[in-house]
């Protein structure tokens, strides 16, 4: 039977850590994010990251525009934020309505402010091993698995999904890591046969309850990243928690799995922008 890695708690930890450092600072650190349009799933997202802030002193500054804003509007928006010196990191909501280039807008944000990592700089920077900021989902699932004892080393990982976003960076740090890493996706044919030799599965495609039991080696751990409502509104993973449950070591919930650790890492990056704590 399998053990539940808590993020929510790994969380509380990160947290209190963060919190410990703000009330040593001369201000408050500034997280400025810029979300556009009417997505019911971003302003929800970004309420938490509000939430997170005040736990532990750090004020998130939402700069909210309507789905018709225009490209030019953001990007004097991202500019101002840019050269506003009491503002120290800054994200853009994804996604953009359609009608704006979110390469051109996300990487208008200045690097030293890229709390998100997203921008190509950082990206770049991140597979030579020196980046500003490593992004917030992959930093917080290797936290997670050092906080559980489970070692990387030399471990076999199948990460299934290859978004900028999460998969490409998450594989870079488990490489970094010393794991021998494999990346699965929509294209890769014989999929149960890859990932069923995983001794470490981390799934992120956006399909709910995708991964079977037949997917998993017995006694793997199993990341799951996707957010997924099923047919009853619930939230669920991409992995079918209770089908796979049973024949591995450990897995992370959806949600209070990798979720927590997000938005944690996102203040720990906005700590280190106000510290300049980053590799020059």
């Amino acid at each position: 039977m399998g053990k539940i890695i808590e993020g929510d708690k790994i969380a509380l930890k990160l947290f209190k850590e963060i919190k410990d450092e703000v009330s040593k600072l001369n201000r408050a650190p500034v997280l400025g994010v810029v979300l556009v349009g009417n997505n019911f799933a971003s302003a929800s997202y970004v309420k938490g990251k509000i939430k997170a802030g005040k736990k532990v002193g750090i004020e998130v500054k939402v700069f909210d525009y309507p789905q018709t804003a225009t490209e030019s509007e953001i990007l004097e928006k991202i500019q101002n934020l840019n050269n506003d010196e009491e503002v120290d990191g800054i994200i853009v909501q994804l996604p953009l309505p359609v009608h704006l280039n979110e390469s051109i807008v996300v990487n208008s944000v200045r690097s030293s402010k890229d709390v998100d990592g997203f921008t190509f700089y950082n990206a770049g920077r991140l597979f030579r091993g020196k980046p500003l900021f490593k992004p917030c989902t992959p930093k917080g699932i290797l936290h997670m698995l050092r906080e559980s004892n489970i070692e990387v080393a030399n471990k076999h990982v199948v990460v299934v999904g290859r978004s900028n976003l999460v998969g490409l960076p998450l594989s870079r740090l488990f490489v970094e890591a010393d794991a021998t890493v494999s990346i699965c996706h929509s294209k890769t044919k014989n999929l149960e046969a890859i990932t069923s030799q995983a001794d470490i599965l981390c799934v992120a495609i956006g399909q709910k309850e995708f991964i079977k039991s037949k997917h998993v080696k017995k006694g793997a751990v199993v990341i799951d990243v996707g957010i997924n409502r099923d047919d009853n509104n619930k939230l669920v993973g991409d992995v079918d928690f209770n089908d796979v449950f049973e024949k591995v070591s450990y897995i992370t919930p959806v949600p209070k799995g990798v979720g927590p650790l997000t938005i944690s890492m996102l203040l720990m990056n906005t700590l280190s922008a106000y510290k300049g704590d980053f590799y020059e």
